[in-house]
């Protein structure tokens, strides 16, 4: 059987393989192995990483202070979950009712209160920024995500991409990209896969059509109500038989040019064609980008919004093949709420947020799937315990970033349900005990896919470099 991992560098046969010409470029070795990947039956490892790009609150979520000053406590009131002795907020009631199956670290820490800084850190799972890091633009220096890093060292599975991204890329209100989602020194060949299911706007936040918002309360039209995903289907003109005639013709081609001495970027450009292939032309691909096809039962438990159609197609990919998928819930910073935090996490944040992420649960324990997916949930940072006023664009008061603490959420993949890790201290401000880190995220998420910890990327110069920068978070997995 096959090593699960690879190394990012392409040996002379494999670029070989990259001469092979025809329809998107897909050569007779990668139809090779995509059989053999088909006849695999152990269940490979997987990880959904779910970003709340703006940062979700821990005191209003996950670390609740009901004893803390009432300047910092906050208007929510804690439940009971379903583990003793464990309480979340009183608008998460269906994750309560699940808790058995996750488990929370509340003590992960870093040092920015930025959000680019804050979005590089937690989407690479690296706290120190790299030299020449521009909080504007993504730059060619910056370190690589960790869907990037999975990418490169995993294997693809089914021909389809490593990796994917979806329903779009973080995007600021002023159109300024978010650095850290991209592969950075590891080279552009390297960047994830991005699906643009929902159009950027710089005005509406949160889960549309239903859960949308307006943070400075504008009278504006709901615009954001499409979710489109790549139409995989084929032209009538182009049946699958003659797909497969067009294909059969590639060998004589390839023999050919099985001397060509194609580079290492040929060979990238290659390996990405033939994942489109596999994505336009695999039924079960297919169908898991097909909303239409969800039986009513699903759209009904996942929710008819973006959060949920994003969790539910990315729990299609991962059955599909994909290894890792980041599930970016909430466009342009949806949770950073400098201002009315109570009525927007109560009224359009936190229930599709734990509709959906609840029903992802319970839609991986009922396919077998939860032991063998890791899911994580997490933010660029946490926000402060004390509150900042009311300005004159909000009603109600808010929080400002806080690096120093924020709680991350772990399911599947070989966690341990019902567990704390760590604590914050009374005010939920800082850490208490046991204090984490990005990279000891970083860590728990490539160990659960089962990494080794001696195994190297290298970047664009072909310089290695280490996949583990910490150890997997003790008490998790």
């Amino acid at each position: 059987m096959p090593s699960p991992f690879q190394h990012p560098i392409l040996t002379r046969r494999q670029s070989l393989q990259a001469g092979a010409v025809g329809l998107l470029g897909l050569g007779m070795g990668e139809l090779a192995e995509l059989r053999a990947a088909a006849g695999n039956q152990v269940r490979p490892r997987a990880c959904i990483y779910i970003f709340l790009s703006g940062g979700l609150s821990q005191i209003d979520s996950f670390d609740p202070k009901p004893n803390g000053p009432s300047a910092y406590r906050g208007e929510f009131q804690p439940i009971a979950c379903r583990t003793p002795g464990v309480q979340i907020c009183e608008h998460l009631p269906r994750l309560a009712a699940r808790s058995e199956r996750w488990s929370i670290v509340r003590s992960l820490t870093h040092r920015s209160n930025d959000h680019s800084a804050g979005h590089h850190i937690m989407l690479t799972g690296r706290s120190d920024l790299p030299a020449g890091f521009d909080p504007a633009m993504p730059r060619a220096t910056d370190w690589p995500s960790i869907a990037s890093i999975t990418g490169a060292v995993t294997r693809s599975r089914n021909n389809l991409p490593s990796t994917l991204v979806l329903p779009e890329r973080l995007i600021h209100n002023t159109g300024r990209v978010l650095p850290g989602q991209f592969a950075g020194i590891m080279g552009r060949r390297h960047d994830p896969w991005f699906l643009e299911a929902s159009p950027f706007d710089p005005t509406h936040y949160g889960a549309f059509p239903t859960y949308e918002f307006d943070f400075a309360r504008r009278d504006l039209p709901a615009r954001r109500t499409r979710f489109a995903l790549p139409d995989l289907s084929l032209p009538e003109s182009i049946t699958p038989e003659r797909l497969s005639d067009r294909v059969g013709l590639l060998r004589s081609i390839d023999e050919q040019r099985r001397e060509l001495d194609a580079s290492a970027t040929t060979a990238g450009i290659g390996r990405d064609r033939a994942a489109a292939v596999a994505l336009l032309t695999q039924p079960t691909v297919r169908r898991a980008f097909d909303l239409s096809q969800g039986a009513d039962r699903d759209l009904d438990r996942y929710g008819r919004h973006s959060f949920g159609w994003s969790l539910l197609i990315a729990r299609r990919l991962v059955e599909a093949g994909v290894n890792l998928v980041q599930v970016n819930l909430g466009n342009n910073e949806s949770w950073d709420t400098h201002g009315d935090i109570f009525e927007i996490l109560r009224t359009k944040l936190l229930p599709p947020t734990d509709q959906s992420v609840s029903a992802l649960l319970d839609d991986l324990a009922e396919s077998g799937m939860l032991d063998s997916t890791l899911v994580v949930m997490a933010g660029e940072f946490g926000r402060t315990p004390a509150m900042q006023p009311t300005g004159r664009t909000y009603r109600g008061p808010g929080r400002n970033h806080w690096g120093a603490v924020q709680t991350v959420w772990f399911a599947g993949g070989g966690v341990v349900g019902g567990r704390v890790v760590g604590s914050s201290d009374r005010n939920g401000a800082h850490p208490n005990t046991d204090p984490q880190t990005p990279e000891s995220m970083a860590a728990t998420i490539y160990q659960s896919l089962g990494i080794p910890q001696t195994l190297a990327w290298h970047d664009a110069l072909n310089r290695p470099h280490h996949v583990y920068h910490g150890n997997a978070i003790a008490g998790l997995l």
